[in-house]
């Protein structure tokens, strides 16, 4: 169970996962060992799954994003593995999340261009059997991008 304290450093370290110890210990207020301990506990519970770089899409030179929605023809056990392993293997998608109402899968896509965007569609999505139904949403621009979490629940 994570305490009032775990999620300072939680949400301390999704603002800046490159702090030191000693930048994370003063902002949630402890001393450097303890900290450090925490952190670790929460790397061993799975809580902390990584750290990561955030990039700036377009000047790494993928200034597309796209969102797909997916309805698959049937839900049986094998056609929803099947898609779901070949989603995973596909490095343009970014997330693939499951949804409730008419779609079954929201996937976000990061592309270069246009002409890239229709042969991925073409030659990676339309490749996977068992869809019925793709709809796409081009994002033209971001109001809000975080990657640090609400307050924690009371």
């Amino acid at each position: 169970m994570l305490d009032s304290i775990d999620y300072k450093i939680i949400r301390a370290l999704q603002a800046n996962g490159r702090m030191t110890i000693q930048e994370l210990a003063s902002a949630v207020n402890l001393s450097a060992s303890p900290c450090l301990r925490r952190v670790r506990i929460l790397e061993e519970q799975g809580v902390l799954k990584g750290y990561a770089a955030v990039v700036d899409e377009e000047r790494y030179g993928l200034p597309v994003t796209v969102f797909v929605r997916i309805r698959l023809e049937r839900h049986s056990e094998e056609k929803v593995g099947r898609f779901e392993r070949s989603i995973r293997a596909i490095g343009e998608i970014l997330e693939c999340h499951l949804l409730a109402g008419d779609f079954d899968y929201m996937l976000r896509v990061l592309v270069p261009d246009l002409k890239s965007y229709e042969n991925f569609i073409r030659e990676r999505i339309h490749t996977i059997p068992g869809i019925a139904a793709i709809e796409t949403s081009f994002a033209y621009g971001t109001v809000k991008r975080t990657s640090v979490f609400p307050d924690p629940p009371a």
